[in-house]
């Protein structure tokens, strides 16, 4: 019997995100060092940031990890053991913080990084679009002969791509040719999870070449790897994946049936948003699933996991 915690990706910051957590005592420390990476207290920035400067590569990558890294700081004598922990996108690296496998100041360097190569590695005119609705047959034709590829294979024929604009919008509108239920740009301007950053791919493994890792997960947590989803048993064999998935699609799908073959009885998003929360609430709709954006308190959260796991 687990809890499952599902570490967001970008996409869905705001200003309120961290309401909740980011004035506890026990994130004093990782705020200030998110701020000298960020210029100014993450906090503050959130507020008063315009969305373009929200969704920017590099601050959207900090401030989505920062959010899971100081949710699991305030909650984590009150998860449950055993536990699942997978990440979305950003989100793995900040799943392996979450897991214990690598220091919560250390996960934001290894994030800006991250980020670092992925700008290196982009050419300005790339995107991501989500289409629901197609099969895969469908979604691959797409992009046959142009310059994008399946990014994230999401439950229920939700797919996400990555590639350049002018790919994006011809597929865009071809998908609602077909009969797509919904077609949407992300607002993310890097082919995240594509052949077109693997260069990318490339550098980031020579930076996770010099990192320090615990040699395995937290005592009864489970942490899933994005690209297969398998379960992550050894951190120096499995830690290339973090390299792999950015030019690589993430199979997400299969990381939410881990959890629940694993025994997750509850899902939490630790968010921004609650997009993980709901793909996971459409995929298995009878297991109770939140994410820490539907609360107004920590004993919202306490009480809740109380009556579910």
């Amino acid at each position: 019997m687990a809890l499952a915690i599902l570490c967001s990706g970008q996409g869905g910051q705001h200003a309120g995100m961290f309401d909740l957590t980011g004035n506890a005592p026990q994130v004093a420390a990782l705020f200030a060092h998110a701020a000298t990476l960020l210029g100014e207290d993450p906090r503050i920035l959130v507020k008063r940031a315009e969305r373009d400067v929200l969704h920017a590569n590099r601050t959207a990558q900090l401030l989505c990890t920062l959010q899971a890294l100081s949710a699991i700081a305030v909650l984590n004598d009150v998860f449950p053991r055993p536990r699942c922990v997978a990440g979305y996108s950003v989100g793995e690296v900040a799943a392996w913080g979450v897991a214990g496998l690598i220091g919560t100041t250390e996960t934001l360097d290894l994030v800006a990084a991250r980020a670092g190569v992925m700008d290196a590695a982009s050419h300005g005119d790339e995107g991501m679009l989500f289409i629901r609705g197609l099969g895969e047959a469908g979604i691959e034709q797409l992009c046959v002969g142009r310059e994008a590829a399946i990014a994230i294979c999401n439950p229920a024929d939700a797919w996400v791509l990555g590639g350049r604009r002018t790919a994006l919008e011809a597929m865009a509108e071809e998908a609602r040719r077909l009969g797509a239920a919904r077609v949407v740009s992300i607002p993310v301007n890097v082919p995240s999870h594509t052949y077109l950053l693997a260069d990318a791919s490339v550098a980031f493994s020579h930076i996770l070449a010099g990192i320090h890792l615990q040699p395995s997960p937290t005592t009864g947590t489970r942490l899933f790897s994005g690209i297969d989803g398998d379960s992550v048993l050894d951190a120096k064999n499995d830690v290339n994946k973090l390299a792999l998935q950015i030019s690589q699609p993430i199979q997400w799908a299969r990381c939410l049936d881990g959890c629940v073959e694993a025994g997750a009885v509850a899902f939490l998003e630790l968010g921004p948003g609650r997009a993980l929360a709901d793909m996971a609430a459409g995929a298995y709709p009878h297991i109770p699933t939140r994410s820490v954006d539907d609360f107004r308190s920590v004993q919202g959260i306490v009480d809740w996991l109380s009556r579910v796991t």
